[in-house]
């Protein structure tokens, strides 16, 4: 053996060189690498597949429920592998009192006021419905959109807009000032004004403040400006009926007015004095607001109309008052009767809520003692819906927590509550700052149960995750899901949310409204890496949403979409499977052994970026119950294979590698293609699955190939 070169002459004088350059290209041929950490001792987070990984039931048509809660579709939702069940509640989110069972008691004996459900089984409960509540004082909300009104600027001084008395001293047991009851005025543009005219109802308010905000959305950023009292805004010893206030000695450029409640006449409502609640809190039935001349002519500027066209207009809270020709009847919240026995929760214990925001105590704790009595399973109760998405303030729901808490505890004890329930979010929520200065909501809300002595009453966390923005979805947001989520549980962490009280997703998707991005090979890699990031960060419980078939429908930007697994024929019938069905199946039968046995996390890490340092294979790391190592791995790549070695680092500097027969299983763009089309058909699977399947005699030199845009599990042991 020569070189050209005359540096290497023989054999046995090449050998080292011939080792070295072996070395390196072994190395370049590697330098693509899969890491899990594997040290017992590090030991990321445990989970059970029957607790841990859930999906959940929402309200649907009514005209559906038959059809969806039929053998067929139930055997197609089941095989997704999805096991315990999140019980979601929509009538807060529509601003309506929900009757969880239909045979039940109104509290004026004219039958209208309050209800409370009856708590001894009857009839089988297969539906239930929501009603909408008349003293409403939102526009809208994150909830509601274009559903109903406000009756503060509707135009009509018969009606009236009255706060939850359950937010007053006798519920309480604190001052009124403890809980300032508010409304929100949006005139959608800056205007001249320096004059209100408010039509109270009863009860009013003795005390209470008119303010204008310095900043640009008092409800969106509530920490980017200030309230401030105008300066003929304070009011000492208000006498209701209809008080008009000189507001300031020459016009103010406004947008936004807040009327801040403090002190209340507790003089009864049109309903009468028989009922204390009718006696608590405010009523305004009208706001006017705009100019008055010297001779004491007011100029209003607000449109008052019994339709979303309102001047908008938002409140602290509103009364759960209301009648049964208030009803909603075209989506139902299924009957517990039903969900319970129609086998979706497989038996096993389920996420329940009770009407905390629009409800009573009394009728959530007959809630409770009814599903006790059939002996349905409950493993949390969640507390109200999205009380953050409501602008409620947290020392309100706080102290209805505490409340509705006791009323539970009496029932059952051993009950595990909690909440709050927020909307999904990537960041701390934020709200107007409390005299201390403290603008995070579940710091303040995490204080509050700290100040009365309650914090062993929060059992669980619970939030939901929606974590991209609709219509701003890029292939390249697939990068960005692990920091989100790990970041998002940082952050109630940090808050104060203590480390031994869990915390559950339950309901998640990419975003609050569909697209294509769903049913593409998109929506499989995220909700993959999303399970992954999810329970590595140290999440306790996951709820995908949405469980029953939903059909396809134009969602951003006229794109057709679903939050589901299926596409559904006219007659709500599945037709075919989404991404979202086969990811599901990887995650909860191929990654995760089916059972309830225990699972350990370790975290894994990976080298392989693109030349913008984003990490296009992430890595997800179980030891089973049944011995074997599963790797999820994501490929977020959507143009390029990548070739990867797989190292498991245990205690020290030993490594172990995979050995022996290890399962393959691959989902992506290989297997699934979803073609769009403009609606009714709205797109088509071809290929529409099944994942690739294959078995890999493993050792300490293989390299495994990972598709373009594709989930791969690999499952099997390690060497000794």
């Amino acid at each position: 053996m020569q070189f050209i070169d005359g540096k290497c002459h023989s054999l046995r004088s090449c050998i080292p060189l011939v080792l070295s350059i072996t070395t390196i290209l072994a190395a370049l041929s590697f330098a693509q690498t899969i890491r899990v950490d594997s040290n017992p001792s590090h030991v990321a987070k445990t989970f059970v597949p029957t607790e841990a990984l859930g999906a959940g039931i929402d309200r649907i048509n009514t005209s559906a429920t038959d059809k969806l809660f039929s053998d067929a579709v139930m055997k197609q939702v089941l095989s997704a592998g999805w096991q315990t069940v999140s019980y979601r509640q929509n009538t807060e989110l529509f601003i309506e009192a929900w009757h969880w069972n239909p045979q039940g008691t109104w509290s004026d004996p004219a039958g209208r006021g309050y209800f409370v459900g009856n708590p001894k089984p009857g009839d089988f409960i297969r539906h239930s419905f929501g009603y909408n509540l008349p003293h409403r004082g939102f526009t809208r909300n994150d909830g509601t959109d274009a559903n109903g009104y406000s009756r503060i600027t509707d135009g009509d001084e018969q009606t009236y807009w009255k706060s939850n008395p359950y937010l007053a001293k006798p519920f309480t047991g604190e001052d009124d000032s403890s809980y300032p009851q508010w409304v929100v005025v949006d005139l959608a543009s800056h205007h001249d004004v320096d004059a209100i005219r408010i039509s109270w109802g009863e009860p009013y308010a003795r005390r209470y403040l008119v303010q204008y905000w310095t900043g640009e959305d008092p409800i969106k950023q509530p920490t980017a400006g200030a309230w401030v009292t105008f300066q003929g805004g304070e009011v000492t010893s208000g006498n209701g009926g209809k008080a008009t206030l000189r507001l300031a000695s020459a016009p103010m450029l406004v947008r936004y007015l807040r009327v801040w409640m403090t002190q209340s006449s507790n003089t009864c409502d049109d309903h009468g004095s028989a009922d204390k609640r009718n006696c608590l809190g405010y009523a305004i039935r009208e706001i006017y607001l705009g100019t008055m001349s010297a001779d004491g002519k007011f100029y209003d500027l607000m449109r008052h109309t019994p339709d979303p066209d309102q001047t908008t207009t938002y409140c602290s809270s509103v009364d759960p008052w209301h009648e049964p020709q208030n009803v909603n009847e075209k989506r139902d919240q299924v009957g517990f009767d039903l969900f319970y026995t129609s086998g979706y929760t497989r038996g096993l214990p389920a996420v329940v809520p009770i009407a905390l925001i629009y409800g009573t105590p009394e009728d959530s704790a007959n809630q409770i003692a009814y599903l006790k009595t059939r002996e349905y399973p409950i493993s949390y109760v969640e507390m109200g819906e999205e009380p953050d998405g409501q602008y409620m303030l947290p020392e309100d729901y706080g102290t209805l927590y505490l409340q509705w808490a006791t009323a539970l505890h009496k029932v059952d004890p051993a009950l595990k509550l909690g909440g709050p329930v927020f909307q999904g979010v990537n960041s701390d929520i934020q709200v107007w700052p409390d005299s201390q200065g403290r603008t995070s909501w579940t710091g303040r809300f995490i204080a509050y149960l700290k100040a009365h002595n309650r914090l062993k009453d929060l059992a669980f966390f619970s939030f939901e995750h929606y974590p991209l923005e609709p219509c701003k979805i890029q292939w390249s947001s697939l990068y960005d899901e692990p920091k989100l989520v790990s970041h998002i549980l940082d952050v109630w962490r940090d808050d104060g949310v203590p480390p031994n009280v869990p915390l559950l997703i339950t309901e998640l998707n990419i975003a609050w409204n569909t697209g294509e991005s769903f049913v593409d090979t998109f929506g499989a890699l995220w909700l993959a890496d999303f399970a992954g990031a999810f329970f590595t960060a140290g999440g306790d419980g996951l709820y995908y949403f949405h469980y029953l078939p939903m059909g396809l429908y134009n969602g951003c930007g006229n794109s057709p979409g679903t939050f589901g697994m299926f596409t559904m024929d006219s007659n709500y019938q599945t037709k075919q499977y989404t991404s979202q069905y086969f990811a599901s199946q990887l995650i909860t039968q191929e990654w995760a052994q089916p059972g309830n046995g225990t699972h350990k996390v370790f975290a894994a890490t990976s080298d392989i970026t693109d030349p913008a340092g984003h990490v296009l294979v992430t890595a997800y790391s179980l030891l089973r119950p049944d011995g074997q190592w599963a790797l999820m791995l994501i490929n977020k790549d959507q143009m390029n294979s990548h070739e990867v070695q797989i190292v498991f680092q245990n205690a020290g500097e030993a490594t172990q590698h995979f050995s022996g027969p290890v399962d393959r299983i691959t989902f992506g763009s290989e297997q699934y293609q979803w073609h769009p089309a403009p609606l009714p058909t709205g797109g088509s699977a071809d290929p529409d699955g099944p994942p690739s399947r294959s078995k890999i005699s493993a050792g300490a030199g293989t390299a495994y190939t990972l598709p373009k845009a594709s989930i791969t599990v690999l499952r099997g042991k390690t060497s000794d």
